[in-house]
Order: C-alpha cells, then structure tokens, then sequence
C-alpha cells in the first residue's frame, strides 16, 4: 500500500486546478505548493518535478475515465450501437464531473516530453479506439449507414469533449439529459436507423412538428 503524505490530496487538487486554469507552463512547482499547504521539500519527496506531477495527474484522469468506459462496456453486450452509447455515455459523465482533470488530458499533454508524451499518447489512441471499433462493427453489420465513419467518429469525440469546457450543472439540462442528447447524435451521424430517441427528444420533436 502506497503511503501518501499528509496534504497529498490537497497537494494533486491544487496542481490539477493551477494546471486547468493557467496552464503548465504558467505555472510554479512553489506555487502549487502554497496552493496546496504543502512544503516544497514534501512535494520534491514524491514527485522529483513539475513534469512527474503533470504525468502522475494525467495518468490519473486517465486510469479514472478508462475505468469508466470499462464498466459501461461490461453491461453493454455485443451489440454495436449499445456498446457505442456505452462510451459516449462514460466519455460525457467523466467530463461533466471531472471537467477540470478533462481539460488537463485534452490541453496539457503536449507539456510531456517526449518519452513520456509518447506514453501518454498511446493511451489517447486507446481511448479513441473504445469509439473507434463499435463504429466499424456497426458499419461492417450494415446498421450505421454513414459513408464517413472516421468523419463521424472524430465528430462524436469532439462533442463529448466539448462538455467539459460548457456544461453546468445548475443548466437547463440535467447530466442523464446530456448523455441521452449525445448518444441521439451519435446515431444521426451514423445514419442508425434503429436509434430510438429519448423522451425529450420525442417531445421536443413533437412541440416542433406542431408550430408548423
């Protein structure tokens, strides 16, 4: 069992929250240390640099969101456009919830060097791979009918992604809301003919076909 010391959550907050709003680069391992209520000398004890901090928090976020996708997949079954909705769905609540550790991964990554960007890198293909083969099982099954499927793929990444920098969740819309939206999308994109809509998309549909 790993000992942590005292403040090290405090410690792993305050640079997931400096690195998120400022930047790496912006930012002091001092500073992060007095953001944390930390000595330096604690902080230098378990991570040697401003760069081993980066990594353990990237590695983090991404052990976090991965596990995620994991567990959806495992209750998903077989089925394409069931395991498809699985990861949108997992991918939608990790950056809703965890928005600011979505922004390090997405942002900060290129402030790796190289043997350990590389690394972090091909756990990013990993993550893209959990869309990328449910879409071709669908398109080689014949149920997704888009012509564009690497198109389509990036397209849904990208609008998970982009939760982490707008939603709310004081919005207008409720967190199950969001990932029901995005998973009707993804089946749009795809041309999945079989997509059933959510309750308040049926609705909002119907509101729409009565102003005409």
């Amino acid at each position: 069992m790993t000992v942590r010391p005292a403040g090290h959550k405090a410690l792993l907050a305050a640079a997931s929250a400096q690195f998120a709003e400022r930047g790496y680069h912006a930012v002091s391992i001092r500073e992060i240390a007095a953001a944390a209520g930390v000595s330096l000398s604690a902080l230098y004890h378990y991570y040697p640099s401003k760069q081993a901090l980066l990594a353990a928090l990237l590695h983090e976020g991404m052990d976090d969101y991965q596990a995620r996708c994991a567990e959806a997949l495992a209750e998903a079954g077989h089925d394409p456009a069931r395991r498809l909705a699985a990861v949108v769905g997992a991918t939608v609540r990790y950056r809703a919830e965890r928005s600011e550790a979505s922004l390090m991964l997405m942002n900060e990554a290129r402030a790796l060097e190289d043997e350990e960007r590389e690394r972090y890198r091909a756990r990013q293909r990993e993550a893209s791979d959990r869309f990328r083969q449910p879409i071709d099982a669908g398109v080689a099954a014949g149920i997704f009918t888009t012509p564009y499927p690497d198109d389509v793929r990036r397209s849904i990444i990208a609008s998970c992604n982009a939760v982490a920098q707008w939603y709310r969740p004081d919005g207008p819309d409720s967190l199950d809301d969001l990932v029901e939206h995005n998973i009707f999308l993804a089946y749009t994109l795809l041309g999945y003919e079989r997509r059933t809509p959510t309750s308040k998309v049926r609705q909002l549909s119907r509101a729409r076909a009565d102003d005409y």
